[in-house]
């Protein structure tokens, strides 16, 4: 004799097997499966429990909690909803993709010979860096020497204020003329002060008796003492 509380909780799965089957459709009866194979597997063991297990909530209780759980599974499953309404829930004249593309269509690609600067048709000002401009003039930005809603260039970054500063006092030619004619000066000025500096006047350093007994005593190599020739 299977325990009534284990025939009940059969009742109510298979009654809600039959509520997923009816509203859900397709993924209901997917989940209604699922649902139907927990319970094929749990009523044999349901039936090994025989007469004695009658109503006992101590030890039915962790087996109860895993059979809700499964069941909790399979229902949550069945409630999957689509992608689209997952993310936000919105009605179709929103979120549908057909929708989307007529309110906010893509950019039209262009070619190169339509768009020769690829930029999608930006009418960029003339490329003139900020730093040629006149730094006294009455501009809206005096640091950056700009107008108020003045449209800026599409290298701006290159073209700012604050980009790399452009010389143009001179050119590659004279420059490469400065600077050799100004290594040549160096070298040649310390190549005459080389050879006209006058040496500092020196005298051989000469000891008495040649530290003869302080470096071994006779026979010993002794050093420069006075009356020796000069080296």
């Amino acid at each position: 004799m299977v325990p009534k509380v284990v025939r009940k909780w059969e009742q109510r799965a298979l009654e809600g097997l039959q509520y997923l089957c009816d509203t859900r459709g397709t993924h209901g009866a997917a989940a209604g499966l699922t649902v139907e194979v927990i319970i094929r597997r749990a009523i044999p063991f349901t039936q090994q429990l025989g007469a004695e297990a009658t109503v006992n909530p101590p030890k039915m209780l962790p087996q109860r909690v895993v059979r809700a759980s499964a069941l909790r599974n399979a229902m949550a499953a069945s409630r999957r909803l689509p992608t689209i309404q997952r993310r936000g829930f919105l009605p179709s004249q929103f979120s549908d993709k057909k929708v989307i593309d007529e309110k906010y269509p893509d950019f039209p690609r262009l070619s190169e010979a339509q768009d020769p600067g690829m930029n999608g048709g930006y009418i960029n000002p003339p490329r003139i860096k900020r730093q040629f401009r006149d730094p006294y003039a009455t501009w809206w930005d005096p640091q950056e020497r700009r107008n108020f809603g003045e449209p800026v260039h599409e290298d701006n970054d290159m073209m700012g204020i604050f980009s790399p500063w452009e010389y143009t006092w001179t050119t590659t030619g004279p420059g490469l003329i400065m600077v050799g004619t100004f290594i040549a000066v160096f070298l040649g000025v310390s190549g005459v002060v080389y050879l006209n500096y006058p040496d500092r006047v020196a005298f051989p350093r000469e000891f008495e008796n040649g530290l003869e007994r302080e470096l071994g005593g006779p026979g010993a190599v002794r050093a420069r003492m006075a009356g020796d020739e000069d080296p």
